[in-house]
């Protein structure tokens, strides 16, 4: 089965067929850093991750380009709230969403570009559209350029939205537009904003308006038209609409599908700094959450369904994760790691499906009850077999228990601290056993449980878990 995926420009799932065959170029529109990530941005990274992998699994070769917003109004009124350079406040919060996604497993991308790094490709491209109609320099002197709507016949395609019905771009005062829908490709000095944050160009000092960062940035590293653009369903309008029209009115391909996934929402609104309502991974941490958890309960959605975040959805989700993770180490203490086998067609069929997590991880639950009946039989073929599918589709979700990240969560748990301990008391359990006193054996079962050690007989011996 050909991988099929929604393309929102045409609102219809499309065979995918990459531009060059065997190679995908991917550009996901990353994080304004003007704060630490939230889950809801989170949601992207994993999300899109996913997508990646199944690619790689695939067969494909994969330049993935995610973006860093490190000049931006926002960054500027963080800036200025902490009295600080703006390339601090981003640089920080840069250096922490890096360490968030290493945290959830994200693959790092092929290269992470700067919005601030690219100032010339912002030039060159604002020069271009000037040239053929498509932006003016304000004439007040400003040091403002903007791009006329009106001049691109297809504006609005994107998202459905027509420029008559539209509001006025929110580029702050309106300084010599022809038309109120006109948005920034760079904007001049104003007197209200940090002195560090300009740079000189053909119009005047001034720094670049948020569209033309990502347009610039995708021309530069995926050329004039690449596969496929992605990013949360809030970023449609106005964001991608603008991106699309600067640079298909330079001449540009662009992209040739669009991607968006849905948003987290927490008590039914969209999780957004500017609301308050936010939840970090550093607080899920806090509350027992391991971030392989946190994973799971991301991906495991359908990326185009809204998830309406809850700790009892999160804890539900958790303990999903657990039985698979628990079917693993007890497999794997039978027959060994083993290497990865290849995914069943089921799980091939619904990744292939518009990226169907949701399916997939059906499939996946459903391996592993199968697979738990050769396990309580100690039937070391059938594990084994059953032990190599079930890691390959972990795997391409990027939660497989035995993968070293993962493997290393549990020293959070205590377990290497503990090891030694449990094992001496279960050498005990096993002698009291072996004499017959079932009283003493009971006891040291007990005791383990009361201090939160949860032991099972298995074929295998005893074996023992940190209960959660």
């Amino acid at each position: 089965m050909t991988l099929r995926l929604y393309d929102t420009a045409t609102r219809s799932v499309r065979d995918f067929v990459p531009k060059t065959p065997g190679q995908v170029g991917i550009y996901l529109c990353g994080l304004t850093v003007q704060a630490g990530p939230h889950i809801g941005h989170l949601r992207s990274g994993v999300n899109y991750d996913v997508l990646r992998r199944w690619l790689l699994k695939s067969g494909f070769a994969v330049r993935f380009i995610r973006n860093i917003t490190d000049i931006d109004d926002k960054v500027l009124q963080k800036a200025s709230e902490a009295g600080q350079p703006f390339w601090s406040i981003a640089y920080a919060n840069e250096r922490l969403l890096a360490a968030t996604y290493q945290r959830l497993g994200v693959l790092p991308p092929t290269y992470e570009p700067r919005a601030t790094g690219h100032i010339p490709e912002m030039h060159e491209l604002i020069k271009k559209l000037i040239d053929d109609g498509h932006a003016y320099p304000a004439v007040d002197g400003s040091g403002d350029v903007y791009f006329d709507v009106r001049s691109y016949p297809e504006y609005g395609a994107l998202s459905g939205q027509r420029p008559d019905a539209m509001e006025p771009a929110a580029d702050g005062p309106e300084r010599a537009k022809r038309d109120p829908r006109d948005f920034a490709l760079w904007k001049g000095v104003k007197a209200d904003e940090p002195a560090d944050a300009y740079w000189p160009s053909p119009w005047g000092p001034g720094r670049p308006g948020w569209h033309i960062e990502c347009s610039a940035m995708c021309w530069r590293y995926l050329g004039t038209e690449f596969d496929i653009h992605g990013g949360g369903l809030d970023l449609q309008f106005p964001h991608h609409e603008n991106e699309i029209a600067q640079s298909r009115a330079a001449g540009h391909g662009f992209a040739r599908y669009w991607v968006h996934h849905a948003l987290l929402n927490l008590g039914g609104a969209k999780m957004a700094k500017s609301l308050g309502n936010v939840v970090s991974l550093e607080s899920l941490e806090h509350s027992g959450v391991r971030p392989v958890e946190a994973r799971y309960y991301l991906l495991a959605p359908h990326y185009r369904s809204v998830i309406d975040f809850s700790p009892e959805a999160l804890s539900e989700s958790a303990v999903a994760y657990r039985r698979l993770e628990n079917f693993v180490l007890r497999a794997a203490e039978l027959v060994g790691d083993g290497e990865l086998g290849d995914v069943p067609a089921e799980f091939a069929e619904a990744m292939d499906d518009d990226l169907n997590t949701s399916r997939a991880v059906a499939v996946l639950h459903d391996a592993v009850r199968d697979a738990n009946t050769a396990l309580t039989s100690a039937d070391a073929a059938a594990v084994r077999s059953a032990l190599a599918q079930v890691r390959a589709m972990l795997d391409v979700l990027g939660v497989d228990p035995l993968h070293p990240q993962w493997r290393q969560s549990k020293a959070g748990d205590l377990t290497k601290v503990v090891d030694s301990l449990v094992a001496l008391a279960l050498e005990q359990r096993a002698a009291a056993r072996a004499r017959k006193d079932w009283t003493a054996a009971d006891a040291v079962r007990d005791q383990l449980n009361q201090a939160g050690v949860v032991v099972e007989d298995t074929a295998a011996g005893a074996r023992w878990t940190l209960e959660h």
